[in-house]
This record gives structure tokens, C-alpha cells and sequence, in this order.
């Protein structure tokens, strides 16, 4: 299988939706690449997907701006007492380490969480990856906590770990965009679950958005 459709999608700012596997999250996310998120973007991802929209970027950038896992964060934390660290989960039910970071909210942003404030929030963290000193940029032109919150991919990307996180920054690597890419997960409102695959693929079909299954996009990443 090519990923030829998703990669076009990717390049001209449009939507894909990856699906990780079954047994995993089971679930489908919503991606576009950051560069390009508009206001437009985060208001489809709210109504039409409606989980948690987050800021995956690449482990190169992470590196760049010390970012650390938030799971870290807490556990090495002097304020946080040992039966409260008893709560930092370094492992979530699926088997993997959850990939969140702080959540931030760019300077320019009022509240941090209209459409247009995010929009802003993403757009401006995808910019730091041309900077030549990212670390000053980040600290002098964001703030947190926010109202996004930020993925860090693993180091091997899919070879260390087969989530969201990971797949939809080894697309943009794909489309050779910035490595930096809004995903929101897909939910039911019928069921108050994650959203079907069936219903997913239905919703992408008649959207005419890319639909990449992670099973077969893990297989091509290991020929490659």
C-alpha cells in the first residue's frame, strides 16, 4: 500500500485520520499538519471529532527545547508528597507511557482556548522548528500552563512506540513538513465511546479525507 493520498493531503493542509490498532487505544485521530492549522482547522476537529485536540512534535524538537515527559515532571517533583506521587501514572492501561508534556498557550493568545487562540498556539510552535535558537523562542513566546497540550514523540518513533503521537509525526516526516502535528481524537456522542472504525471510515469516505490504518503503516515504516 502507498500512503501517496495522505502525504497530497498533508502538503496541501488538509485533514488525514489515522487509526492506531485494535486491542491498542482502538481509536481514530483527526490530524493535520501544524504548519497549516488554521482556526478553521481546531473548529472541525471540536465539532467533528471532539476528544483532546494535542500538539504532537518530533523527539529532535523536544531535545531542543528540554521539554520532559510530564510523567517525569511529577515524579521527580519536590512539591508533589509520595502518596500523591503514587498517582503519576507512568503507564497507561494500553501498555504504553503516555506521551504528554506541559500544555502551553502562545503570548498573543487572550484566554488561550478560542479557535483562533490555538490556531495560533500551534501554528507558532511548528515555526520554532526553522528557528536558529528554538529554547529562546519557546520560553520568551509561549506560557504555561495552556490550553495546548504537547506530545512528545519517542526517539525510534514507531520502532519504540506505535501511538498517534508517533504515527502522526512520522507522517509529516513522510510529506517532509515540519515534524509537528495537531491531532484530536474521534468521539461518539451516540455511544459516549471513541468513535467506530466503521463510523470513522464512513465519516472519511464522505469527507474525502485519507483514512491510514496504523497496522499497515507500522509495516511500511519497518521496510523502509
Amino acid at each position: 500500500m502507498t500512503f501517496d493520498t495522505a502525504i497530497a493531503s498533508l502538503k496541501q493542509g488538509e485533514f488525514v485520520m489515522v487509526y492506531d490498532s485494535d486491542g491498542r487505544e482502538s481509536e481514530v485521530d483527526m490530524m493535520v499538519a501544524a504548519e497549516f492549522c488554521t482556526p478553521e482547522h481546531v473548529a472541525r476537529m471540536r465539532q467533528h471529532a471532539g476528544g483532546l485536540l494535542c500538539l504532537a512534535i518530533s523527539n529532535g524538537l523536544a531535545k531542543k527545547l528540554d521539554l520532559e515527559y510530564m510523567h517525569n515532571i511529577l515524579a521527580n517533583s519536590n512539591d508533589l508528597d509520595s502518596d500523591s506521587k503514587n498517582m503519576v501514572m507512568g503507564m497507561a492501561p494500553y501498555g504504553d507511557h503516555p506521551t504528554f508534556s506541559i500544555s502551553v498557550n502562545h503570548k498573543r493568545t487572550y484566554t488561550g482556548i478560542t479557535d483562533s487562540d490555538r490556531a495560533l498556539t500551534i501554528k507558532e510552535m511548528a515555526n520554532l522548528y526553522n528557528s536558529d535558537n528554538p529554547k529562546k523562542q519557546f520560553v520568551s513566546s509561549f506560557k504555561t500552563p495552556g490550553h495546548v497540550p504537547l506530545l512528545l514523540a519517542s526517539d525510534g518513533l514507531l520502532s519504540s512506540r506505535k501511538g498517534h503521537t508517533e504515527m502522526s509525526i512520522y507522517l509529516t516526516k513522510l510529506a517532509k513538513l515540519h515534524p509537528v502535528s495537531a491531532i484530536c481524537e474521534m468521539m461518539d456522542a451516540e455511544t459516549y465511546a471513541a468513535l467506530s472504525v466503521e463510523k470513522a471510515k464512513k465519516y472519511a469516505k464522505e469527507n474525502a479525507i485519507p483514512f491510514i490504518d496504523g497496522k499497515e503503516l507500522y509495516e511500511f515504516s519497518r521496510v523502509r
